[in-house]
């Protein structure tokens, strides 16, 4: 018997239903699952039948923790084609779900990050649960958050989006609902009837729950004061001068953050904040995942987090001084014309 797909794609009754079915990877994202899905978004866009998608997940522990990364980091460690390649995949999926013409519902249940949150921030309807946790934890690995992190994290409110993208913070569904992040909250015994409906707006106004208080309400003021500064080093001056506790426990998770995924990030979202569509978002995002897949960082992260599981990431650069302008010039230079990341042509 052949092993289940890892996407399972069907219309269903003027639905378009796509399922994430890596359960036990926490539904990470493979190339061929990324093409699975833009061969279904592309076939339902020119089908009248489909009215809209919904994208879901098996499993109850995650919607989707991300890309497949040991397969990236095994591709990095060689000559990095199998990586540029999935990179180039997913974005012309993300791309293709942020100006997809029919409406997209993703339920944002357990673990959405990462990859997750690539498929998830382009829809109309994001639907938060109270098993909701969304992160983007690249700094910690030596990435950078991508998927379009440039675009949607610069701009949530005040400095939400620098504070989720350097710190790697997890929150949870309240707090995904109060930073815009899922457009609504539903309990996630009640998913079921959303998952068929071709009418979200009467199904989430029946369904929607109240999450309860949200906790970043309480630290969005410190969020904005410290995080805004005009470089990374400003920003763990400022928290270093800061007397609170959490202050405190901000820059000592930054401490164990790749020093230069750091400034790749906050240059990152200052130029995605600008950025003219999100396609050239997409196009910067490219060039940089397309270089750091291949350098220390990110090959000694995943040693350390994800294979040998020590947590005792040796970076290099060690610290900020380090990662020179030049370091950074280098990871978002343009690629060869040939080289270069290209949405799905109209």
């Amino acid at each position: 018997m052949s092993a289940e797909p890892e996407v399972i794609t069907r219309a269903q009754a003027g639905v378009g239903r796509v399922t994430l079915n890596r359960p036990a990877a926490l539904n990470a994202l493979t190339t061929g699952m990324c093409e699975a899905m833009i061969r279904a978004l592309l076939a339902w866009r020119a089908d009248p039948a489909v009215r809209l998608v919904v994208i879901d997940h098996a499993g109850e522990r995650g919607f989707c923790a991300g890309g497949d990364i040991r397969m990236l980091a095994e591709s990095g460690a060689g000559d990095g084609a199998a990586a540029r390649r999935f990179f180039f995949t997913e974005y012309r999926l993300n791309e293709l779900l942020f100006r997809y013409e029919k409406p997209v519902v993703a339920i944002m249940d357990g673990v959405t990050m990462g990859g997750g949150v690539g498929l998830s921030m382009p829809a109309r309807y994001r639907v938060a649960t109270e098993r909701t946790s969304f992160a983007m934890p690249e700094t910690g690995i030596g990435l950078f958050p991508d998927v379009g992190g440039g675009w949607h994290l610069s701009r949530l409110p005040g400095q939400a989006g620098m504070w989720l993208a350097l710190t790697g913070a997890r929150i949870r569904g309240a707090d995904c609902l109060a930073l815009g992040i899922a457009t609504d909250f539903v309990e996630s015994t009640k998913l079921d009837a959303l998952k068929t409906t071709t009418d979200p707006e009467t199904v989430l106004t029946e369904l929607e729950s109240d999450p309860g208080p949200a906790p970043i309400a309480a630290r969005r003021e410190d969020i904005d004061r410290l995080f805004s500064g005009d470089s990374v080093e400003a920003i763990f001056a400022a928290l270093g001068a800061d007397p609170s506790e959490w202050a405190k426990a901000q820059l000592e998770t930054l401490q164990t953050k790749s020093p230069q995924t750091l400034k790749v990030a906050f240059r990152q979202l200052r130029g995605g904040a600008h950025a003219a569509s999100f396609a050239d978002e997409m196009g910067v995002e490219y060039r940089i995942g397309a270089r750091v897949v291949q350098r220390h960082d990110f090959l000694e992260g995943v040693r350390a987090v994800i294979v040998e599981k020590d947590n005792a990431p040796n970076w290099s650069p060690a610290n900020l001084e380090e990662v020179t302008p030049a370091i950074l010039e280098a990871i978002f230079a343009p690629l060869p014309a040939s080289e270069e990341w290209t949405p799905l042509p109209d």
